[in-house]
């Protein structure tokens, strides 16, 4: 596994500065855009003035299970009784999102927890080992992963639907294992080329219905990755980007994305490359909580002069 992919990481042991109210209501002030290293500053965000309100006014209550939580309930996967539903974005996904998230990740450093927020009816989130059996629609289904037999985004039209008169691959077709070199001499002499496989089925809709996504730190990936229950699924390796999160691994390259980073940059280039439709921020929403975040935990290091 290369170490320069995107890969799905948090760091479970790193810790960002105590956040000074005061300080940050001196450091809001100066805008975002001064920072010309801020990859989120173009987003095209809903209005976080809830975010801000909810700040001001501290921690609150979970409407479920009562726990005082600053946003929202990482346990419950819902806002605080601060910050109302309403006001909060919602994300329409092209496709349904599975998020494996490890046992030992801190439920309160995930970032997992804001695609469920914001895309509630595509997104479910899976504790491991309890997750579900994909091997009867494995031809539907990616799994993001990096690895020397992954494929990029705009290749998942190609793997999945091969323009094969069944539209599927055969189950001993294992991509997780085969190398792409070696499948690529089994394929038949005359290929369509992978856009007219798309347009050809548009009103079929996109062969790939489903994409996994793991939430650990990459010394945990292991364990979930080599269950039996995901091999022969095909792996996607995302481009590379630099990541803006906060808990960014002591040692390990910036490139190691957070897995609400990971589901954003997915998205965007799967809009682009495989539905071939113009972006137009459809997706920039994903980021609602992440950015304000971001924004927060920035200032408030720049006030203690760590930046």
């Amino acid at each position: 596994m290369s170490l320069n992919s995107s890969t799905l990481l948090n760091e479970e042991n790193s810790q960002e500065p105590k956040i000074n109210t005061e300080c940050l209501e001196s450091t809001e002030l100066q805008s975002l855009s001064a920072h010309q290293d801020n990859p989120l500053q173009q987003l095209q965000l809903a209005s976080q003035e809830v975010l801000e309100k909810a700040k001001k006014s501290g921690r609150s209550k979970c409407p479920r299970c009562s726990s005082s939580r600053m946003f929202y309930c990482y346990t419950c996967f819902v806002p605080v009784e601060t910050v109302p539903t309403k006001e909060i974005p919602t994300v329409k996904l092209p496709l349904k999102i599975d998020i494996i998230k490890h046992p030992n990740e801190t439920d309160g450093k995930s970032t997992a927890v804001h695609a469920k927020l914001l895309a509630p009816d595509d997104v479910t989130i899976y504790k491991y080992p309890c997750i579900p059996e994909y091997e009867d629609k494995r031809h539907e289904i990616a799994l993001i992963f990096p690895g020397p037999n992954s494929v990029s985004v705009k290749d998942i039209a190609f793997h999945l639907q091969k323009c094969s008169k069944k539209g599927v691959y055969d189950r001993d077709d294992d991509f997780s294992k085969e190398p792409f070199l070696k499948q690529a001499k089994i394929e038949p002499k005359e290929e369509k080329n992978p856009d007219e496989c798309i347009s050809g089925n548009r009103s079929e809709g996109t062969r790939l219905k489903k994409i996994i996504f793991i939430d650990s730190t990459w010394n945990q990936t292991n364990k979930i990755i080599t269950d039996e229950r995901l091999q022969g699924l095909l792996q996607i390796e995302l481009k590379t980007r630099k990541t803006c999160f906060w808990r960014h691994q002591k040692g390990k390259p910036d490139t190691y994305l957070s897995t609400i980073e990971a589901i954003y940059y997915f998205l965007v280039d799967y809009h682009q490359e495989v539905l071939k439709e113009n972006y137009n921020g459809q997706y920039d929403n994903l980021l609602f909580f992440f950015s304000f975040m971001y924004t927060l935990i920035k200032n408030a290091r720049c006030c203690a002069g760590k930046e």
